[in-house]
């Protein structure tokens, strides 16, 4: 099943972030681990998954940019809902999930500001790249 392009669905800390979140996705790179095991080596090296995502820079008390500024460091929960998330909240075959944990970081770089844009309802936005303490799952596996 192809995933489509506008119903994907972020919740961080179980709260829906959808409305001020432009792009959200788990991207896997190779650990800059200096210590690679031999079963590490032979499924093909250590991965670091990261949750990746373009924000508003909203400085309203909740909002996902103001948890960059004030949760630096701290593991939150987070749920990608790649088909929708149905009204019940329950991973279903049709609808899953993928859960992982992350860690809250700053982004390098760009924090607050950004260019002009003459479309009154253009809102500046935020590059954050939040590391997963481990590999997220699937829900319904």
């Amino acid at each position: 099943m192809d995933i489509g392009t506008r119903d994907l669905v972020l919740r961080v800390g179980g709260v829906d972030y959808s409305p001020s979140t432009q792009r959200a996705v788990v991207r896997s790179v190779p650990t800059s681990s200096t210590f690679v095991s031999f079963t590490d080596a032979q499924a093909g090296g250590k991965r670091d998954y990261i949750l990746a995502m373009t924000i508003h820079q909203d400085r309203a008390a909740g909002s996902l940019w103001r948890t960059v500024w004030a949760q630096r460091g701290t593991d939150v929960g987070f749920e990608l809902w790649p088909y929708g998330r149905p009204s019940n909240g329950i991973a279903t075959a049709a609808q899953p999930r993928c859960l992982g944990t992350a860690t809250v970081a700053e982004p390098d770089g760009d924090l607050i500001g950004g260019e002009p844009d003459e479309d009154p309802q253009a809102v500046m936005t935020v590059e954050v790249e939040w590391l997963c303490t481990a590999k997220p799952t699937w829900d319904p596996a």
